[in-house]
């Protein structure tokens, strides 16, 4: 007798897809993003062609969240301390030798001009995220005092 492999369907490979994520949130933040973009349209369309850099921008993000939530959680917190190290570093490189724009010195030059306070907008969450989960079931005081650490040191070079 031949065997037979069915294919999964369409909607279950979209289903597989969604595996990871919180759907209301994700609701949430649609309603939130079309919100925004309705707003956009309303406010000036004029030629359209911010109103559809919106949209593909929209279509991006989702992507790249949809990939995002692929990665198990245990992946992200091994990430957690490089991504936060990394971060603090080029502040403090923005510190030493940074570029100014507009009156502020906030990029550095490795090659590309960035902008390193926004990797700490990822580094920093999943560096206290990192933090918590290692000291799960014996939280002290101290535990929380070194968060605060951990969060206000970049907050105090990004205030410099």
């Amino acid at each position: 007798m031949p065997v037979v492999i069915e294919r999964p369907s369409l909607a279950s490979r979209f289903l597989f897809l969604l595996r990871g994520f919180d759907v209301p949130l994700m609701v949430a933040v649609g309603l939130l993003a079309l919100t925004g973009w309705i707003t956009m349209y309303s406010s000036g369309f004029a030629h359209g062609e911010r109103f559809w850099d919106q949209a593909r921008n929209l279509l991006i993000a989702a992507t790249v969240m949809l990939l995002v939530a692929q990665i198990p959680p245990q992946k992200w917190m091994g990430l957690a301390v490089p991504v936060y190290a990394l971060g603090v570093a080029l502040l403090l490189a923005v510190a030493l030798f940074g570029i100014t724009k507009k009156g502020a010195t906030r990029w550095i030059n490795v090659g590309v001009v960035i902008q390193p306070s926004e990797l700490l907008k990822i580094g920093v969450p999943l560096m206290l995220a990192w933090w918590f989960q290692r000291r799960e079931g014996q939280l002290r005081p101290l535990d929380f005092g070194l968060a605060t650490l951990i969060l206000f040191m970049p907050v105090a070079l990004i205030i410099k």
